[in-house]
């Protein structure tokens, strides 16, 4: 791939040099400007008095050449981007540096221009007199004694941008007499020599790549796999996330809060370490995220958000122009989209009914996709394969697979058997391979798939998701996450629950997550990588000293313990044995429920039945026998649905007493006698008896009710339930709901008005009326890149349902 890219860059740069007219072919090496000698080769420029000439950078260099095409005519600053760097949408302050670097070099005094001028709205004209020295060298110098100017990034041709051409020259402006005549013959060796710089720099820029990317290691075990090397393109503080890559993979977007502003925007930038651009500018409290690069490389399509309010489609052309809304949307269920082949539609998500739409640009329509679709299932993260035969979504996140339809419509296919929350995913633009983010023991993980052979092989990048392809070439973009959470106690009494002024606990670098309060309301336990691997950390809430690891078992991380009711033990979903990233075969390491007695230290796993595999929560409940008699396991159904499946006793639980579908997050109610859970097909609450008698379910809060999958929700202990949600004016609002419709519910609290809380469970304490929650400390992310090889073609027999 990298080879190929190269190559066009040359091949390109050979073409505007050698099928030049002949007297265009050998141009001059060496210039006069005014009083000072330039050497273009070497971009050296030497001004009378100084002890060693400057050296500017290739792009620098590229401007002053321009600006001596064009004669004694003023060159725009719209002109000179799109000369010196095409296709790559930069912003103006790269032109600015360059013209501040040549002034440096010529010596330039302030508020004294005599070599360029610069043209207040219009752009810069070159003032000094220009002569043809011929090629004869400079001055001799000792090597390495010049003062250099540098960029501050690598020079950006990474990939070639979307087009042929690596270089454009504004023309003749119209109806502009030529230029007078000047010392040198201006004319297409101006050209030539800007394509030298180009390909000078392109096959420097080709070096440095290589070097940059090279592997780490290869896996030749399978074809086309090999692990990349992490190389970032983004810095910047804060985070940068939701890449997309266009079509040639020259540029990326993504969404990041631009410097001295508060609003996510929607920025761009080429595909290395350059000072992106703002492409979309959000006004008031609304957001803009989840940017999407068209087929045909004209438009980005991303979602408008005013949290809690409002949500809009919207498209936007490459270049920053014509912004238009496409479609509305759910700000508190946004929709996973991709668009159409042909670049006029997007398919969606979420809709008025189950299944995935399709949503036409041109008129506003919408249209259902015709297959087998099922409200049980929630299928979602749609994408259309490059040929455009297939559809591939995620069924039944966040322990989902992957699935696929024809394009057309049908009968849906499994493809994969992980049961695994997938944080992003594209396909290779051969249609051979996909490539996709999973959730691990501590972080997320990128995966290539290859569809023939059912073959997961690592890309060995630690704490990497939402992974972006290129749609014409084998080009990644994907997301380096580094966040850090923190444990917070408020009260519910309005004391401390006033904006910032919650507690933290136990307090370190690492990510804290998931708390669970025990019902003495003294004992807290949580998941950690504190010490490094992710484990299960025991404390007392008022005792800092008090905390230690919980030693024999890694934690999973999705949903919280549960405590016993005389908070002497904890079950815990996980594993006894360190979670490797994953399996050859792509599936996670295999879990268990773990009963944990944290003031002895002891773990034992419990011996469930065969028929339940992959359990993600399991509780205890009451029974006849006494208050922790019964086991709870929420697990795979096996279809990729989760099931509640109810054993009658904790220590040999043996076949299901009774059993529930469609269930995401369970929780005991006790202060009613009765589970509360949250279903992936319907959004709200449901409430049931400790039995699960299929009589008991029914809906419990159809207003103010969370998402489908979201965890922030617990009972209140009245009846009533807390949630915690976003707002425009609060990034961590708790609400109270009471179980009595026509109740005055307690008023909202804002927990904290800067720091997200997590969409994972929260814990409160009845007795003391407090609440722990995990709020982010620190939400960081970078947009890292890689290149790979395409894969070898793939065997013609072989099934794709593994």
């Amino acid at each position: 791939m990298n080879g190929h890219v190269c190559g066009i860059v040359v091949q390109t740069a050979y073409l505007r040099v050698f099928m030049l007219p002949p007297a265009a072919q050998f141009p001059p090496a060496r210039l006069r400007i005014g009083q000072c000698t330039v050497d273009v080769s070497s971009r050296e420029i030497h001004a009378p008095g100084a002890r060693r000439p400057l050296r500017v950078t290739p792009k620098a260099m590229a401007v002053l050449l321009v600006l001596v095409d064009s004669g004694d005519r003023v060159v725009s600053r719209d002109a000179l981007l799109a000369a010196v760097w095409p296709d790559t949408l930069p912003s103006d302050d790269v032109l600015t540096q360059a013209v501040t670097q040549l002034r440096k070099a010529f010596q330039e005094v302030r508020g004294d221009s005599r070599y360029i001028e610069t043209i207040a709205k219009g752009g810069y004209r070159l003032l000094a007199e220009v002569e043809d020295l011929g090629g004869a060298g400079m001055q001799p110098h000792a090597p390495g004694s010049e003062a250099q100017i540098t960029d501050a990034a690598p020079s950006p041709p990474v990939l070639p941008a979307d087009s042929s051409s690596p270089v454009r020259v504004s023309p003749a402006f119209p109806g502009e007499a030529p230029a007078p005549p000047r010392t040198v013959a201006r004319g297409r060796w101006h050209f030539a020599v800007i394509a030298i710089l180009i390909l000078v720099t392109a096959i420097a820029g080709y070096w440095w790549l290589q070097q940059r990317q090279r592997p780490a290691a290869v896996d030749s075990t399978t074809p086309g796999s090999g692990r990349i090397a992490t190389f970032l393109i983004t810095s910047a503080p804060g985070f940068e996330l939701a890449p997309t890559l266009s079509p040639g993979g020259g540029l990326v977007a993504y969404m990041a809060v631009p410097e001295g502003q508060r609003n996510i925007a929607i920025m761009l930038q080429s595909t290395a370490p350059v000072a992106p651009r703002q492409l979309t500018f959000p006004e008031g409290m609304a957001e803009d995220a989840m940017p999407r690069w068209s087929p045909d490389g004209r438009d980005i399509a991303f979602l408008r958000v005013t949290p809690g309010r409002d949500c809009r489609l919207m498209v936007v052309r490459a270049t920053g122009r014509a912004e238009r809304i496409a479609g509305t949307c759910d700000p508190d269920a946004q929709p996973g989209y991709a668009w159409t082949p042909d670049s006029r539609g997007l398919i969606l998500d979420r809709g008025e009914r189950p299944g995935l739409q399709i949503l036409d640009l041109a008129s506003g329509t919408t249209r259902a996709v015709e297959y087998d679709a099922d409200s049980d299932h929630r299928d979602t993260a749609p994408r259309y394969s490059p040929d455009g035969r297939w559809i591939v979504f995620l069924r039944n996140q966040p322990s989902g697979d992957f699935w696929r339809i024809p394009a057309s419509g049908g009968q849906a296919e499994r493809l994969t058997r992980m049961g695994a929350e997938i944080r992003g995913w594209d396909w290779m633009p051969d249609g051979q391979e996909l490539v996709y983010a999973r959730r691990t023991e501590g972080g997320s993980r990128m995966y290539r798939f290859q569809l023939a052979t059912g073959t997961h092989t690592d890309l060995g990048v630690e704490d990497s998701e939402q992974p972006s392809l290129a749609g014409n070439v084998p080009a990644l973009a994907y997301v380096i996450r580094h966040p850090r959470f923190g444990i917070y106690r408020f009260s519910t009494g309005g004391d401390s629950a006033a904006a910032g002024g919650g507690e933290r606990l136990f307090a370190s670098s690492g990510r804290d997550r998931v708390p669970s309060i025990a019902p003495d309301g003294r004992q807290l336990v949580f998941v950690s990588d504190r010490a490094g691997p992710l484990g299960l950390w025991w404390g007392e809430v008022d005792e800092p000293a008090s905390l230690r690891l919980l030693e024999g078992i890694r934690p999973d991380s999705r949903q919280p313990a549960s405590w016993s009711s005389d908070s002497g033990r904890v079950l815990v979903v996980g594993t006894a044995e360190p979670v490797r990233a994953g399996q050859e075969d792509g599936s996670p390491a295999t879990l268990g429920v773990y009963e944990v007695d944290p003031a002895r230290n002891r773990v034992r796993r419990l011996p469930l039945p065969q028929s339940v595999t992959a359990p993600e929560q399991a509780l205890y409940v009451p029974g006849p026998k006494g208050p922790d008699q019964r086991l709870l396991v929420l697990a795979d159904a096996g279809d990729g649905r989760l099931q509640l499946s109810l054993f009658d006793d904790v220590g040999r639980p043996d076949s299901a007493i009774a059993t529930l579908d469609d269930v995401v997050r369970v929780q005991v109610d006790a202060s009613q006698n009765r589970l509360l859970f949250a279903r992936r097909s319907d959004p709200g609450l449901w409430q049931a008896g400790l039995d699960l008698d299929p009589a008991s379910v029914q809906r419990f809060s159809p207003g103010g009710a969370p998402a489908p999958w979201h965890d922030a929700w617990t009972a209140a202990g009245d009846g009533g339930t807390y949630l915690v949600r976003r707002t425009p004016d609060c990034s961590a609002l708790l609400t109270h709901h009471s179980a009595d419709a026509t109740a005055v519910s307690a008023a909202d609290q804002c927990l904290d008005p800067v720091r997200r809380a997590a969409t994972r469970a929260f814990t409160f304490d009845p007795r003391t009326r407090r609440i722990y929650l995990t709020l982010a400390e620190y939400d960081g992310g970078d947009i890292g890149f890689a290149t790979f090889d395409a894969p070898e073609p793939a065997p013609a027999s072989g099934s794709a349902t593994h």
